[in-house]
């Protein structure tokens, strides 16, 4: 399985996932701090990638979505954004919103 397939495996098994630098307890730079934080905040329940342990991941996340920076948030497997527009989409109220939706059962 070569880096572009296992990276859409994990977006696509995990309804929330955060491609970030470090673990949501102990986040290695301050965009990946504040992403876990506005999750944290919203009562997501999402899983997280460690870019850092994984270079190929690092770089290969970077072009699976075209978005040169980490985090990389994804919800139901639809690239959500970066650390600002995390922030801007919680504080408009949209974040929610797409993370409540993420919950719903389909029957």
């Amino acid at each position: 399985m070569n880096i572009t397939e296992q990276i859409k495996e994990l977006v696509e098994t995990n309804d929330v996932v955060l491609f970030m630098k470090g673990s949501p307890d102990f986040p290695q730079c301050g965009f990946s701090g504040r992403a876990t934080q506005i999750l944290r905040s919203c009562g997501a329940r999402f899983a997280s990638v460690d870019v850092l342990q994984n270079q190929d991941i690092r770089e290969g996340i970077k072009q699976y979505s075209s978005w040169p920076t980490i985090p990389q948030l994804y919800v139901k497997g639809e690239f959500v954004g970066g650390s600002d527009i995390l922030m801007e989409m919680y504080e408009n109220g949209e974040l929610q919103e797409t993370l409540q939706s993420s919950e719903k059962v389909d029957n």
